[in-house]
Protein backbone atom coordinates (compact mmCIF):
# COMPACT_ATOMS: atom_id res chain seq x y z
CA UNK A 1 0.00 0.00 0.00
CA UNK A 2 1.15 3.99 -0.86
CA UNK A 3 1.72 6.53 1.19
CA UNK A 4 -2.25 7.95 0.57
CA UNK A 5 -3.53 4.32 1.60
CA UNK A 6 -1.71 4.72 5.15
CA UNK A 7 -3.24 8.51 5.66
CA UNK A 8 -6.48 7.01 5.50
CA UNK A 9 -6.23 4.41 7.71
CA UNK A 10 -4.30 6.85 10.32
CA UNK A 11 -6.80 9.23 9.83
CA UNK A 12 -4.13 12.25 9.17
CA UNK A 13 -3.56 13.93 5.66
CA UNK A 14 -0.28 15.24 5.87
CA UNK A 15 1.24 18.37 4.30
CA UNK A 16 5.03 17.33 4.03
CA UNK A 17 4.62 13.26 2.65
CA UNK A 18 8.49 12.14 2.50
CA UNK A 19 8.17 13.21 6.70
CA UNK A 20 6.01 10.15 6.82
CA UNK A 21 7.84 8.15 3.95
CA UNK A 22 11.10 8.26 6.19
CA UNK A 23 9.00 7.59 9.23
CA UNK A 24 8.10 4.08 7.36
CA UNK A 25 11.47 3.38 5.94
CA UNK A 26 13.46 0.98 7.90
CA UNK A 27 17.41 1.05 8.04
CA UNK A 28 17.44 -2.06 5.96
CA UNK A 29 14.74 -0.87 2.84
CA UNK A 30 17.97 3.08 2.85
CA UNK A 31 20.74 0.52 2.96
CA UNK A 32 19.79 -1.34 0.25
CA UNK A 33 18.41 1.73 -1.85
CA UNK A 34 21.70 3.74 -0.85
CA UNK A 35 19.12 6.31 0.96
CA UNK A 36 20.34 8.87 3.71
CA UNK A 37 17.39 8.67 6.04
CA UNK A 38 15.71 6.13 7.59
CA UNK A 39 13.23 6.32 10.80
CA UNK A 40 15.52 6.03 13.19
CA UNK A 41 16.10 9.81 14.39
CA UNK A 42 12.00 10.36 14.34
CA UNK A 43 11.34 6.81 16.35
CA UNK A 44 13.85 9.02 19.00
CA UNK A 45 11.45 11.87 19.12
CA UNK A 46 8.11 10.08 18.53
CA UNK A 47 9.28 8.05 21.67
CA UNK A 48 9.58 11.12 23.99
CA UNK A 49 6.17 12.57 22.35
CA UNK A 50 4.64 9.44 23.18
CA UNK A 51 5.42 9.37 26.54
CA UNK A 52 4.50 13.17 27.24
CA UNK A 53 0.98 12.83 26.00
CA UNK A 54 0.80 9.84 28.34
CA UNK A 55 2.29 11.53 31.26
CA UNK A 56 -0.72 14.61 30.16
CA UNK A 57 -3.29 12.31 29.87
CA UNK A 58 -2.43 10.08 32.89
CA UNK A 59 -1.65 13.25 35.36
CA UNK A 60 -5.20 14.59 34.18
CA UNK A 61 -7.22 11.30 34.61
CA UNK A 62 -5.80 10.44 38.10
CA UNK A 63 -5.40 13.12 40.21
CA UNK A 64 -5.05 11.34 43.64
CA UNK A 65 -1.84 8.73 42.26
CA UNK A 66 1.44 9.22 43.57
CA UNK A 67 4.08 9.78 41.35
CA UNK A 68 5.80 6.32 41.54
CA UNK A 69 2.00 4.47 40.75
CA UNK A 70 1.98 7.04 37.51
CA UNK A 71 5.48 6.41 35.95
CA UNK A 72 4.84 2.49 36.86
CA UNK A 73 1.59 3.07 34.50
CA UNK A 74 3.21 5.13 31.74
CA UNK A 75 5.46 2.54 31.36
CA UNK A 76 3.17 -0.19 31.46
CA UNK A 77 0.78 1.31 28.64
CA UNK A 78 4.15 2.62 26.33
CA UNK A 79 5.98 -0.72 26.58
CA UNK A 80 6.92 -2.24 23.42
CA UNK A 81 4.09 -4.87 23.73
CA UNK A 82 1.42 -2.08 23.64
CA UNK A 83 3.04 0.10 20.91
CA UNK A 84 3.16 -3.41 19.02
CA UNK A 85 -0.69 -4.00 19.81
CA UNK A 86 -1.45 -0.44 18.38
CA UNK A 87 0.51 -1.06 15.56
CA UNK A 88 -1.60 -4.20 14.81
CA UNK A 89 -4.50 -2.39 14.42
CA UNK A 90 -3.38 -0.58 12.00
CA UNK A 91 -1.54 -3.07 10.05
CA UNK A 92 1.23 -0.94 10.46
CA UNK A 93 3.91 -3.96 9.35
CA UNK A 94 2.03 -3.79 5.69
CA UNK A 95 3.36 -0.46 5.44
CA UNK A 96 6.68 -0.24 6.38
CA UNK A 97 9.66 -0.17 3.48
CA UNK A 98 12.02 -2.95 4.30
CA UNK A 99 14.81 -3.96 2.85
CA UNK A 100 14.09 -8.27 1.23
CA UNK A 101 16.37 -9.58 3.70
CA UNK A 102 14.75 -8.04 6.70
CA UNK A 103 11.48 -8.76 5.39
CA UNK A 104 11.99 -12.80 4.52
CA UNK A 105 12.76 -13.44 8.27
CA UNK A 106 9.95 -11.93 9.49
CA UNK A 107 10.54 -8.26 9.99
CA UNK A 108 6.73 -7.46 9.40
CA UNK A 109 5.61 -9.04 12.44
CA UNK A 110 8.83 -7.80 14.28
CA UNK A 111 7.85 -6.13 17.46
CA UNK A 112 11.02 -4.26 17.86
CA UNK A 113 10.74 -2.67 14.25
CA UNK A 114 7.14 -2.62 14.15
CA UNK A 115 6.87 -0.68 17.57
CA UNK A 116 9.96 1.75 16.87
CA UNK A 117 7.95 2.63 13.56
CA UNK A 118 4.63 3.32 15.03
CA UNK A 119 7.03 5.74 17.27
CA UNK A 120 8.34 7.08 14.03
CA UNK A 121 4.66 7.95 12.76
CA UNK A 122 3.91 9.63 15.78
CA UNK A 123 6.90 12.12 15.18
CA UNK A 124 6.41 12.34 11.93
CA UNK A 125 2.96 13.48 13.04
CA UNK A 126 4.16 15.84 15.60
CA UNK A 127 6.60 17.62 13.29
CA UNK A 128 3.92 18.06 10.52
CA UNK A 129 0.76 19.45 12.48
CA UNK A 130 1.83 19.80 16.14
CA UNK A 131 1.09 18.37 19.20
CA UNK A 132 -3.27 19.09 18.78
CA UNK A 133 -2.62 17.24 15.27
CA UNK A 134 -1.08 14.10 17.40
CA UNK A 135 -2.57 14.15 20.68
CA UNK A 136 -5.95 13.20 19.71
CA UNK A 137 -4.30 10.22 17.40
CA UNK A 138 -1.71 9.13 20.68
CA UNK A 139 -5.27 9.06 22.91
CA UNK A 140 -7.25 6.54 20.13
CA UNK A 141 -4.86 4.25 21.24
CA UNK A 142 -3.57 4.54 25.04
CA UNK A 143 -6.93 5.24 26.81
CA UNK A 144 -8.51 1.49 26.50
CA UNK A 145 -4.48 0.46 27.79
CA UNK A 146 -4.70 2.86 30.53
CA UNK A 147 -8.48 1.69 31.62
CA UNK A 148 -7.04 -1.99 31.26
CA UNK A 149 -3.79 -1.55 33.21
CA UNK A 150 -5.58 0.96 35.72
CA UNK A 151 -7.74 -1.59 36.51
CA UNK A 152 -5.48 -4.47 36.70
CA UNK A 153 -3.24 -1.81 39.20
CA UNK A 154 -6.39 -0.84 41.29
CA UNK A 155 -7.33 -4.43 42.07
CA UNK A 156 -3.93 -5.32 43.65
CA UNK A 157 -3.80 -1.72 45.73
CA UNK A 158 -7.27 -1.91 46.72
CA UNK A 159 -6.48 -5.67 48.53
CA UNK A 160 -2.88 -4.21 49.84
CA UNK A 161 -5.37 -1.36 51.31
CA UNK A 162 -7.73 -3.45 52.73
CA UNK A 163 -5.42 -5.92 54.45
CA UNK A 164 -3.83 -3.12 56.10
CA UNK A 165 -6.27 -2.26 58.19
CA UNK A 166 -5.59 -5.03 60.32
CA UNK A 167 -1.34 -4.68 61.84
CA UNK A 168 0.59 -8.10 61.03
CA UNK A 169 -0.91 -9.59 57.96
CA UNK A 170 1.05 -10.76 54.94
CA UNK A 171 -0.01 -10.83 51.34
CA UNK A 172 1.89 -12.90 49.09
CA UNK A 173 1.38 -14.23 45.34
CA UNK A 174 2.23 -18.00 44.41
CA UNK A 175 1.92 -19.01 40.52
CA UNK A 176 0.06 -22.77 41.01
CA UNK A 177 -0.05 -23.53 36.80
CA UNK A 178 0.68 -22.42 33.70
CA UNK A 179 -0.88 -23.96 30.65
CA UNK A 180 -1.11 -23.38 26.65
CA UNK A 181 2.13 -23.27 23.99
CA UNK A 182 4.41 -20.40 24.34
CA UNK A 183 2.36 -18.06 22.48
CA UNK A 184 -0.76 -18.66 24.28
CA UNK A 185 0.52 -19.13 27.58
CA UNK A 186 -2.20 -19.28 30.63
CA UNK A 187 -1.07 -18.57 34.12
CA UNK A 188 -2.59 -19.14 37.22
CA UNK A 189 -1.90 -17.53 40.78
CA UNK A 190 -3.42 -17.89 44.31
CA UNK A 191 -2.98 -14.69 46.48
CA UNK A 192 -2.59 -15.31 50.09
CA UNK A 193 -2.97 -13.71 53.62
CA UNK A 194 -1.24 -14.89 56.52
CA UNK A 195 -0.43 -18.16 54.51
CA UNK A 196 -3.73 -19.38 53.63
CA UNK A 197 -5.26 -18.64 49.64
CA UNK A 198 -8.16 -15.89 49.88
CA UNK A 199 -8.46 -15.45 45.82
CA UNK A 200 -6.95 -17.18 42.93
CA UNK A 201 -7.17 -15.96 39.21
CA UNK A 202 -6.18 -16.41 35.41
CA UNK A 203 -4.12 -14.69 32.64
CA UNK A 204 -2.22 -14.52 29.92
CA UNK A 205 0.44 -12.77 31.64
CA UNK A 206 1.55 -13.28 35.44
CA UNK A 207 0.86 -9.87 36.43
CA UNK A 208 -3.08 -10.07 34.39
CA UNK A 209 -3.20 -13.50 36.95
CA UNK A 210 -1.76 -11.98 39.76
CA UNK A 211 -4.46 -9.23 39.30
CA UNK A 212 -7.34 -11.53 38.64
CA UNK A 213 -6.66 -13.40 42.02
CA UNK A 214 -6.53 -9.67 43.66
CA UNK A 215 -9.86 -9.18 42.53
CA UNK A 216 -11.14 -12.35 43.37
CA UNK A 217 -9.97 -12.33 46.89
CA UNK A 218 -11.83 -8.30 46.54
CA UNK A 219 -14.59 -10.06 46.05
CA UNK A 220 -14.57 -12.08 48.95
CA UNK A 221 -14.05 -9.37 51.21
CA UNK A 222 -17.40 -7.49 49.25
CA UNK A 223 -14.86 -4.33 48.52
Amino acid sequence: MGITEFESVIGYEFKDKELLKIALTHSSYANENKMPLNNERLEFLGDSVLGFVTAEYLFSQFKGRPEGELTKLRAAVVCEKSLFRFAEKISLGEHIFMGKGEEHSGGRNRPSIVSDAFEAVIAAMYIDGGIDAVRPYILGFIKDAVKREASFKDNKSLLQEEIQKNKGNTLVYEEISESGPDHEKIFTFVVKLNGKVIGQGEGKSKKEAEQAAAGDALVKFNV
